[in-house]
């Protein structure tokens, strides 16, 4: 019979504690650790977003793998017409649509998409979880909104508000409220 020293004991006992608080981190998770990708035109250049981004990124990983995926946003010349915009908006959805997963569920942001409050947002996305959805990708679009063949794709179109908000603004408020959608689903505390 081999004898555990107290130092062997210890490293155990911490091993333990750290897959505890893994398997608890994954118990809150409800599905899993399920992946939220965000697809969005155009990089973010100020520090600030990126900054907002980092702290729900970081926020977010106790409950999901959560990644932003940027494509390049195309330049729209002064005095474009519609033709033009229209090119422009099919360009950004090909980039867009080369990473848009077969299996992952697609939600589009858009003005004319369904709005609802946090807590129908984080019903919706407890269901998903619970019919073994495992990846959620949610796209948004640049400055001219998402061309035809994106909202096509798309499982469900979702509007934030008839307002209109920079694109890289979106972004971070689309991470809070994938945040509050977690916090509600798992009955925690957050502010209203």
């Amino acid at each position: 019979m081999r004898l555990r020293t107290h130092r062997q004991g210890n490293k155990r006992n911490k091993r333990n504690k750290k897959n505890k608080r893994k398997n608890n981190r994954h118990f809150n998770a409800g599905a899993g650790q399920m992946k939220i990708t965000v697809i969005a035109v155009g990089k973010i250049k100020e520090k600030f977003y990126r900054d907002a981004l980092a702290e729900y990124g970081k926020r977010l990983g106790k409950y999901c793998r959560f990644e932003i995926v940027e494509v390049e946003d195309e330049k729209t010349p002064d005095n474009a017409g519609e033709s033009m915009e229209n090119r422009i908006r099919e360009k950004e959805a090909e980039r867009i649509l080369k990473y848009v997963k077969p299996e992952a569920y697609v939600i589009s942001l858009e003005i004319e998409g369904r709005k609802m409050d946090s807590p129908s947002f984080a019903d919706v996305m407890g269901k998903l979880a619970t019919y073994g959805t495992s990846h959620i990708q949610f796209i948004i679009g640049g400055s001219l909104g998402l061309y035809k063949s994106v909202s096509a794709r798309a499982d469900l179109r979702l509007s934030f508000s008839d307002m209109t908000f920079p694109h890289q603004l979106m972004r971070v408020i689309l991470a809070e409220q994938v945040y509050r959608a977690y916090r509600i689903l798992n009955g925690e505390p957050y502010h209203k």
